[in-house]
């Protein structure tokens, strides 16, 4: 490897338009550069057009492939790079340019890390001639999703990246995400962030809405694939937990009936009837519903609630009480701390004011706990419907139950790390959460977003996971639900929200690991 030298890796393919990132590397300051192409066999790039574009200042080499396999392709690039250090550009579906004095930069913010694998930077995206600053967010530990955005432009230490082994060429649909992680466990992944005008380079590509059900239509493939490189990497930062390591009885304190049905609510009382008489309908009959409204008294919520209370038009004493607590601050970890405060139920059961439990929910829950003592948690699988302008509710066949079936008896609580849920409802012993406690945004970036994540994760480090793999939940779709038309700064803080409550879980698993 040449010191200094800087391998640009990018694709050549007759769909892309290539020539303009080469032309963008032309007008680089740096010096020390040259061009490494990858592409197809069917494809010969112009040799001659491209040392037109270059003005001879950089020498060019390519590399053909013809494996459909990202990772052999990848692999062909990086042994063909002769420099210090690789600017890939993973450009096969979108235009990618750099600014000037980008390759300056990405080797100085390099070269001031002594540890540093890898250097990823904010970028603007061009849609339909529309330019957006992209913002990502800096790496720590705890950054072990799959779908975090690094942008498609990476700086990688040579040395680093032989010693991570290069891609693994086994992988068929997560090779960057392999590498990734590797990268990481190599050294520290450097983030340069832009305030205005600081983008290193642009990407023209199409735009993508996010929508938090993209995960159901992942191929169930790519998922697994996906599993075995988190579970690799936790492997090896000593954060990975064996099948059934550390798990202990839960903590049980019999309540007066079997479960506490608790609902934060803000300003839902067209809602929250639905909510209540999904429980009142229950064939385990043993049950209640504390309604915890943080909006105030004022809150149209609290009088809707009253209705089924006795001296409401709606009340039934046959049926499971409901009871009404009243806060001025919107704070959902408050609302379950304090309804699990007073409950009288021996097991909490989760229920969002807009959502509706299936009749058999409470029944189904109760019978995977009796089935294991060591069984901390209960997690159902839920249905999706959508409430319709004209007030309809419909079953939104389009999506499958959602079972997380990606949460598996030997590893859910490692695959847990990766993605944002584990399912719903929830339901866990009251003195559990008593003990341990609902978050109350006291993370970094965290309101009310991800509440009980934080719980799911450090139960499962101690206790086994039940599962109801029925759907016994019905999760309603509105305009108003906090899923809906979410923004990116939105996504953003609350990634940061969990991706700091992982880091907390990947410290307690290396403490819990060491000490065996």
């Amino acid at each position: 490897m040449s010191q200094n030298l800087i391998s640009a890796l990018l694709y050549a393919t007759p769909e892309n338009q290539y020539t303009d990132t080469l032309r963008s590397l032309a007008a680089q300051a740096a010096e020390n550069i040259e061009i490494v192409l990858m592409h197809r066999p069917d494809f010969t790039p112009d040799i001659t057009a491209i040392e037109t574009i270059l003005k001879g200042r950089f020498p060019v080499k390519t590399v053909a492939t013809d494996s459909e396999r990202k990772s052999v392709q990848l692999n062909a690039g990086f042994k063909a790079c002769n420099g210090s250090f690789i600017m890939l550009a993973d450009n096969p579906s979108s235009r990618i340019e750099f600014k000037i004095g980008a390759a300056e930069l990405f080797l100085l913010a390099m070269s001031r890390e002594r540890d540093c694998s890898m250097v990823y930077c904010d970028y603007e995206r061009i849609t339909d001639g529309e330019t957006r600053e992209i913002r990502l967010l800096k790496h720590h530990t705890g950054r072990v999703r799959d779908n975090q955005d690094f942008g498609p432009v990476w700086f990688l230490a040579h040395s680093a990246l032989k010693k991570a082994g290069y891609a693994d060429e086994n992988l068929a649909y997560k090779p960057l995400y392999d590498l990734r992680l590797k990268m990481a466990r190599q050294g520290r992944l450097i983030h340069i962030a832009n305030r205005y005008a600081g983008s290193l380079y642009s990407v023209t590509a199409e735009g993508k809405g996010h929508n938090v059900f993209d995960y159901l239509m992942a191929g169930k493939e790519s998922q697994l694939e996906a599993e075995e490189i988190l579970s690799t990497h936790l492997k090896g930062i000593n954060a990975y937990l064996a099948p059934g390591a550390h798990y202990a009885p839960r903590e049980i304190k019999e309540g007066a009936l079997k479960a506490s049905v608790i609902i934060p609510v803000n300003n839902r009382p067209v809602f929250i009837g639905q909510a209540i008489e999904s429980v009142q309908a229950q064939t385990v009959k043993d049950v209640e519903v504390i309604v915890v409204v943080n909006g105030g008294p004022g809150d149209p919520t609290v009088d809707a609630v009253k209705e089924y209370m006795e001296g409401g038009s709606k009340y039934d004493a046959s049926k499971p009480d409901v009871r009404l607590l009243v806060y001025e601050i919107n704070n959902l970890g408050l609302c379950l701390n304090m309804g699990a405060r007073i409950a009288r139920g021996t097991y909490y059961v989760q229920l969002d004011s807009d959502d509706r439990l299936k009749p058999d929910a409470v029944e189904k829950i109760l019978e995977v706990y009796a089935s294991d003592p060591k069984i901390g948690m209960v997690i159902g699988s839920y249905e999706v419907w959508q409430k319709e302008e004209d007030g309809s509710i419909r079953r939104m066949e389009e999506l499958p139950v959602v079972t997380h079936d990606e949460w598996t008896e030997e590893n859910g609580r490692n695959n847990l790390l990766r993605i944002n849920g584990a399912g719903a409802p929830r339901s866990i012993p009251i003195e559990l959460i008593r003990r341990i406690g609902f978050s109350v945004n006291e993370e970094p970036y965290a309101r009310n977003y991800g509440e009980d994540y934080g719980m799911v994760l450090k139960i499962s480090e101690q206790h086994r996971i039940g599962r109801v793999w029925d759907a016994i939940y019905e999760v309603i779709r509105h305009s108003g639900g906090t899923d809906h038309s979410i923004d990116q700064a939105t996504i953003d803080r609350n990634d940061e929200a969990k991706d700091f409550m992982r880091l907390e879980a990947i410290l307690r698993r290396q403490e819990l690991n060491a000490g065996q």
